[in-house]
């Protein structure tokens, strides 16, 4: 599959089989996903594989949609706010990349933003010194959603003089 393609039909999967994905696929993508930018080299993003007990304690509405395995992506402070902005951008950019390489083997995955809660950062045990950009559910995908529309791109563009 093309680039354009992985990225135009990728989609956040809300129902996933319980076929169990290869954790040498996954640790895979996340390899190729570090290749994300990330200013002076930081690399801020930790990753986490959720288990069962841990998941349970996350009490997500969903259970991350029956997905069969579930990562949470941290990014580290920085020593600076605008190190912090810039690692949770990064980090933003690592988690696209994992996503779209999932999703090149056929792969699905669901973004969910429960970890900025003070609950879901007690039970995943994150430092004080780390964010949670993100928990993913990742597994097959039991069905693919049609596209949303999208506000076209000619609308959110401005030329500056």
């Amino acid at each position: 599959m093309d680039i354009q393609k992985i990225i135009t039909t990728r989609r956040n999967i809300k129902k996933f089989k319980s076929d169990k994905v290869e954790h040498s696929l996954i640790t895979s993508w996340l390899e190729a996903a570090s290749m994300a930018p990330n200013h002076k080299m930081t690399e801020p993003w930790e990753i986490l594989f959720v288990g069962p007990e841990t998941r349970a304690k996350l009490n997500h509405k969903t259970d991350f949609c029956q997905a069969p395995v579930v990562l949470a992506i941290l990014s580290r402070h920085g020593a600076t706010d605008l190190e912090r902005t810039e690692n949770m951008a990064a980090v933003s950019c690592f988690i696209q990349n994992f996503m779209l390489m999932a999703w090149e083997s056929g792969v699905g995955t669901f973004w969910s933003s429960l970890g900025v809660s003070a609950a879901a950062r007690t039970a995943l045990n994150v430092p004080d010194d780390c964010d949670v950009v993100g928990i993913l559910g990742v597994g097959f995908p039991e069905e693919v959603p049609e596209a949303k529309e999208r506000t076209p791109i000619e609308r959110k563009i401005r030329h500056l003089s």
